[in-house]
Order: C-alpha cells, then sequence, then structure tokens
C-alpha cells in the first residue's frame, strides 16, 4: 500500500520530536521485529514487518517514548513467534518487554467459551493499562492499522472487528482524549458495518460541497477580521465533521442530511485563557448563539482532560455552525489527549536497577482505577462485556456540593450515584435527597449544573437492591454490591446453597457424589474463589450461576466416571438398518442411524445452511447445534459423543427462530416491521416491542422459516426500515 510507513520514516518522526532520541534502540528493535516475523505474510499477501511498522508510526507521531515505539514495533513477537517474554525482557529491558506482554493475548484457555476467552483478554489489558497507560495506546494504534487494513479480510471478519472496533475501542480512546485516533476507528467502522448508507453519504456531501464552502469561508474571514481589529492573535480553521457523527445524528433526530447544517466546525486556536474568552465575547456579538447549545469545557474540563469552549451560532438565514475555543495547549491534549499531557508519576518498577515506568495520575483517570475494581468483581464474561460497554460510552454531567464542589456523573445518574461518589457510608445511609432545595425522589436524573445535596440517617437500613436498576456509576454500582456481599453474606450463603442443591437434583446428581475435593478445588481455581462459603456467596448473590459452577464441576467428574460406552448409546437411539435413510421430523439426517429422536438445540436454534453437529445426549437422542455455537467448546471435550448429521434437503421443513430489531422509536414503526416480514411470506409466531428511556425500540421477533437464505433475506429487508439500525438473529 502507498501508505505503508518504513524504518526510516519513523526515525524522521523521532527526530523532528525529539531532542537526543535513542535511534540506534528503536532500530535493533525493528531488526529484532524482522528476524522473528521473518517469511510470515498480512492476509493481503504483504509482509508482516509492514504492520508493527505502521503501528509503532502512529506511536512516534502521538510523540511517545522510544521504549513505547520498540513495544509497537515488538508487540506481535510473543504471539506470533516463537520468542518469549523471557527473550524480550533479556534483549530490551523490563519496561519493554512488559509493555508487550501488555499487548499479548492469553494463550486459549481450557474449558473457557470463546467469550469467556475474550473477556480474559480484556481483563488482562485493563490491569497492564492500570499500571501503564501506553499499553492501551499502543493497542488502538495496533487496531487503527488493522482498521485501515480490513478490506483483504472476509466479509463476517470485516464486520466482527468493525462491531468490536465500535463498541470497544472508539469510546475508549474517546475516554482518553485520543479524539484524532477516536473519529477515524468510527469512521472506519462505520464504512464496514454500513457500507451503503456510508456510499449515500459521501455522494450526499460532495453534492453541496462547494455551497457550504463559501459558507463557512465567508464566515472564517468575517470573523478573521474582527479578532484583527481587537488585537486578538488567532488561527482561524474550518473542518468537515466526520462522517460517522453526521450519520448519528442523521439517525438519532430522524433527519435527512438537507436537514443538517453544521456539516462543518470552525476552530479559534489562541495563546491564552484570557484569549479565548474574549474571542467568545466577539463571536457572541457578531452571531446570535443558539439557546442551550453552549459548553466551557474550560472551566470545567472532561476527566480525560479535554479542554475547550463550544458554542452553536446562527449564521445568514439562520443557518447554525459551531465554534470550538481553545489555546494551542488544549489543543494538543484535544488531538493526542494522555499521549500528549504526558501526566505520569515516575515510579520503581521493582527492579534493582531502579528503572521507572508510566503510571496513571490519579486524579485524570479515575474512571479507570474504579473500572479495575469493578471488573475484578464479575466472573460472568456477559456481565462484565456490558459494564465495561456501558462504563466506555457514558456522557458526563457536571453537578455541584451545597459547598460549591463538582462531582461529575455519569449522564442520566441519579442522587444515589453522586452519594456515592461523596462515600461509601454517605450512600449507605442514604434517606432522601434535595436537588436546587428541593426535595425529589432518589432515583430523579441529575442534569449538569444541578445543586444536590444528600438527606441521611443512622438508623438507615442500608442500600435497597432495586437502586442497581437506577445507578448509572460503576463507583455506585460496586458500593451497594459490596455492602450486600458484606451485610448479607449468611443469607447469600444459604441462597447458594439451595440454588447448587436444585440444579443438582435437576440433572440427577447426589450432592455427596459430586462435591468432593478433587472436583472442588479446580472450580474453586478457576473462578477465583477462596472456599466453598465463598461461592455459595457469589451464587446467591447473582454473580455467579449454579450451572456454571456445576459445570466446572462435571468436567473433573466425567474424566474418573466414564459413563456407558457410545455404541450402547447408539444401539439406545436406533437400530441400524442397511436401507435409505429417512430424515427425522426436524429435516435432520443422522449419518448411520434410522428413527433416531433428533432435536434443535434451543442455545443456537440452527437453520438449513448452518453448518450443524450432532451431540449424543443421556436419554434425550440427538441434539443438533451450529458449528459457532457458544457451547460447542465444552461439547468438543467429550470427542466420543459428537456425531456427524446433515440437512436433508428433499423435503420442506420449517424452522423457528427469533431475531432482534433495534432502532429508533417513532410512530409507526412496529407496523412497517411487520408489514416488511409479512412481505416475505415467513409465518409471525410472536412478537415484543419495548422502547428504552433513551428512546430506542427493541422488537423481539419470532418467526418460521424454511432456511437461512430466507431468514437473510428478511433481516436485509427489515434494515431498510425508516429508522432501524440494527437486525441482529438471537443467539
Amino acid at each position: 500500500m502507498a501508505n505503508n510507513k518504513t524504518i526510516r520514516d519513523i526515525l524522521e518522526k523521532v527526530r523532528r520530536t525529539k531532542r537526543w532520541p535513542d535511534t540506534k534502540l528503536i532500530q535493533r528493535a525493528y531488526n529484532y521485529a524482522l528476524l522473528k516475523h521473518g517469511n510470515q505474510l498480512r492476509k493481503s499477501g504483504e509482509p508482516y514487518i509492514i504492520h508493527p511498522t505502521n503501528v509503532a508510526y502512529t506511536i512516534a507521531e502521538l510523540g511517545l517514548d522510544e521504549q513505547t515505539i520498540c513495544a509497537a514495533l515488538l508487540h506481535d513477537v510473543v504471539e506470533d513467534t516463537e520468542a518469549t517474554y523471557d527473550d524480550i525482557k533479556k534483549e530490551f529491558g523490563l519496561e519493554i518487554a512488559d509493555m508487550v506482554d501488555g499487548v499479548t493475548k492469553l494463550k486459549q484457555i481450557q474449558h473457557a467459551s470463546i467469550e469467556e476467552n475474550q473477556v480474559e483478554n480484556y481483563r488482562k489489558m485493563f490491569l497492564a493499562m492500570g499500571k501503564d497507560i501506553r499499553v492501551i495506546i499502543i493497542k488502538l494504534a495496533d487496531r487503527l492499522h488493522n482498521m485501515r487494513t480490513l478490506q483483504h479480510l472476509t466479509r463476517d471478519r470485516q464486520i466482527a472487528i468493525a462491531e468490536e472496533t465500535m463498541q470497544l475501542y472508539a469510546p475508549l480512546a474517546n475516554r482518553l482524549g485520543l479524539y484524532a485516533m477516536k473519529w477515524e476507528l468510527e469512521d472506519l467502522g462505520f464504512k464496514y458495518l454500513y457500507p451503503e448508507e456510508h456510499d449515500e453519504l459521501i455522494k450526499g456531501i460532495e453534492q453541496k460541497r462547494e455551497e457550504r464552502l463559501k459558507f463557512i469561508e465567508k464566515i472564517m474571514s468575517d470573523i478573521r477580521f474582527q479578532l484583527k481589529r481587537q488585537h486578538i492573535e488567532a488561527e482561524v480553521t474550518g473542518r468537515a465533521k466526520h462522517l460517522y457523527s453526521i450519520y448519528r445524528k442523521m439517525q438519532r433526530d430522524n433527519k435527512t442530511l438537507d436537514q443538517i447544517y453544521d456539516l462543518f466546525a470552525l476552530r479559534i486556536i489562541v495563546n491564552s485563557v484570557k484569549d479565548c474568552y474574549a474571542v467568545l465575547g466577539v463571536v457572541h456579538e457578531m452571531y446570535n448563539p443558539m439557546p442551550g447549545r453552549f459548553k466551557d469545557y474550560i472551566a470545567v474540563p472532561k476527566p480525560n482532560m479535554y479542554q475547550s469552549i463550544h458554542t452553536t451560532l446562527l449564521g445568514e438565514k439562520g443557518t447554525p455552525f459551531e465554534v470550538q475555543v481553545r489555546t494551542w495547549d488544549m489543543h494538543r491534549i484535544a488531538e493526542y489527549g494522555i499521549a500528549a499531557h504526558w501526566a505520569y508519576k515516575e515510579a520503581n518498577y521493582g527492579s534493582r536497577r531502579g528503572q521507572k515506568v508510566v503510571q496513571v495520575q490519579e486524579d485524570k483517570l479515575a474512571w479507570l482505577r474504579e473500572t479495575l475494581e469493578w471488573q475484578q468483581e464479575m466472573q460472568d464474561p456477559q456481565q462484565f462485556l456490558e459494564t465495561l460497554k456501558t462504563e466506555l460510552f457514558e456522557d458526563e454531567v457536571y453537578v455541584f456540593t451545597p459547598k460549591g464542589a463538582i462531582k461529575v456523573l455519569p449522564r442520566g445518574a441519579t442522587p444515589i450515584d453522586f452519594a456515592y461518589s461523596i462515600h461509601a457510608e454517605i450512600g449507605n445511609h442514604m434517606t432522601g435527597a434535595k436537588i436546587n432545595s428541593k426535595m425529589v425522589p432518589i432515583i430523579t436524573p441529575v442534569k449538569s449544573g444541578d445543586i444536590i445535596e444528600i438527606i441521611t440517617s443512622e438508623n438507615s437500613k442500608g442500600p435497597s437492591m432495586d437502586w442497581l436498576k437506577f445507578v448509572k456509576s460503576s463507583q455506585a454500582k460496586n458500593r451497594i454490591q459490596q455492602w450486600f456481599k458484606k451485610e448479607k453474606k449468611a443469607e447469600n450463603i444459604e441462597k447458594g446453597k439451595d440454588a447448587i442443591e436444585r440444579e443438582l437434583k435437576r440433572i440427577g446428581i447426589p450432592y455427596a457424589e459430586l462435591f468432593k475435593l478433587e472436583y472442588i478445588n479446580p472450580m474453586l481455581d478457576r473462578y477465583k474463589y477462596k472456599n466453598l462459603e465463598e461461592m455459595y456467596a457469589a451464587v446467591g448473590f447473582g454473580a455467579m450461576t449454579a450451572t456454571k459452577v456445576i459445570a466446572r464441576m462435571l468436567i473433573e467428574y466425567r474424566k474418573e466416571h466414564k459413563e456407558e460406552p457410545i455404541e450402547q448409546k447408539i444401539e439406545e437411539l436406533s437400530e441400524v438398518k442397511h436401507h435409505n435413510i429417512k430424515p427425522s421430523s426436524s429435516g435432520i439426517v443422522v449419518k448411520g442411524i434410522e428413527n433416531c429422536l433428533v432435536k434443535l438445540s434451543r442455545c443456537c436454534n440452527p437453520l438449513p445452511g448452518d453448518e450443524i453437529i450432532g451431540y449424543i445426549t443421556k436419554g434425550r437422542g440427538v441434539s443438533v447445534h451450529r458449528k459457532d455455537c457458544v457451547n460447542i467448546h465444552e461439547l468438543f471435550k467429550e470427542e466420543n459423543r459428537i456425531i456427524d448429521v446433515e440437512w436433508y434437503n428433499q423435503e420442506k421443513v420449517s424452522y423457528t427462530v427469533e431475531i432482534e430489531v433495534f432502532a429508533n422509536d417513532r410512530n409507526g414503526l412496529l407496523a412497517d416491521i411487520v408489514q416488511k416480514i409479512n412481505d416475505s411470506k415467513a409465518k409471525i409466531l410472536g412478537v415484543n416491542a419495548r422502547a428504552t428511556k433513551e428512546r430506542i425500540a427493541v422488537t423481539e421477533v419470532a418467526l418460521e422459516v424454511d432456511s437461512l437464505d430466507s431468514l437473510n433475506k428478511i433481516i436485509k429487508e427489515l434494515r431498510k426500515v425508516d429508522s432501524v439500525y440494527e437486525v441482529n438473529r438471537k443467539k
């Protein structure tokens, strides 16, 4: 690719940004990576070394130190070559080795699902990030280059990587203030997730480009003239809004491109904070400001250190445009975030040579510390992922204590969140709240500028479990959960025991037979519980399910209790006959067996066209799963129970499948969705529709279809419905 960077580009960039760079160290790291990756190729057919070189160039662009550039060059050698952590440590030192280790994925954990393994990788990344923030910046640069070269992967991989980028990496770049990286990740994700909408938007913008440029050029010229008259030295530039932000606005407000006017933003960069406010006065004299569209992030910076004044003004004919005013220092932070404002403490790294490492400064990224607290509490991968995504996506509101201290809370937060942000004891003893001197329900959402007063009582019985439905901050959730764990431990242990006993009864294994040390200890070790009591409390509290605990113990149990021979199991399923095999009523042929009880698994609802496997169950015939089923890893532990199955395509059979439709809520939406499905001749078995408080409409539909192709056509048609932005098959 023409845009590929070389080691020469990296060294030139470093020489321009640093006074005495250690270019020999960087060259040595490049040579080592080149040697180790050898003849490895990327999916594009290019030499693999192109990838780490481009990642390292992005790191150099951000102005990071030589050690981080080296770690970027070496970031894949431990994962993809025979080199080890110890090799890197010996060759380049502990600091670089630990950064490389931080971005290296874990090997597939035995007995873990793909989802659990992914979560463990996220945990590892976040813990490494807590020690050294540079780890996550390397990871973001790595993801950015992968997104830039996504065209070489298959369509399903493009979608999976783009979705993960939008859900995790772009919000993470935003929280770290790496806005330039965030915008590009979002625009690339948009391009691969919604290719048609992306191309249409580009065409639409190009059509009126000249007209908009004239509009913005005139405004810039007028502002420059007025600032010169006021003797304010400033750089005035215009930039087009990013594609994804325009698309999101169109979706959110249900507008067409013609109805969105502020496609351009003006940026005014000055030398001092005093000049920022002077510029604000000038532009507000020249143009009318739009009410409610003024934000002063200089007086109240964002937690990621971003500072700027944002105001939306009305130009000729009432056309709105945005103006951002900031100093040069603020601009550097706005572009490069935490990488630009290298706010770190130096600390001994535990090495006898007294090496140093970059640590996150506590007051700059308090949200990160909280993330690390709550993520250690969660064993459930789905819960961890959902909370992580929520935490990264949150916008902030700025509220005040009665004494005028500022507290930053997630959008939609309540006085409960505010109470716990002050102290755990304030939250635990809270009985009421006042917003702006007026008594309110404690679940009232707070707004920026509110003054909040918490009323407490020593006689309070503590928090309610219902509070967890309303709080938004991970800090409040964490502290409420800790209270219940501590105060209700005995109760939770009893609940946990009951849940375990019910599950054992359901599967027909006596407690005394399964709960032996040789089965208990691997389970405690896998889920990091100190003892059985702690495990029972977690199950009783809801942090872990009884099913998962028992499933892990059954792995060890089955190693010792070989169940009846599989040949006997097949005999039980059917008599083997030597004439043509007929399909089961579900349209499945079990190879070599006739009149066999066959059941389509509910965990993945296979359809004709899906790749499938059969699993011989205990007393319930053969269950059929998709090959990408989340439970597949568990099934393959007992390979002697796996049996070949295939779709029988000589007769029409109908299958039940569930889909989810996500859309911006509007009148007539459900009718349009149902009409589209009826047009496709599919039979609707049931519909469940609800709207969230954010006005997102979630519609779940159970359908009867005859094949995977039919389902895919329905999904494609539903995506064309106005306001719909995502349609998924439920797994």
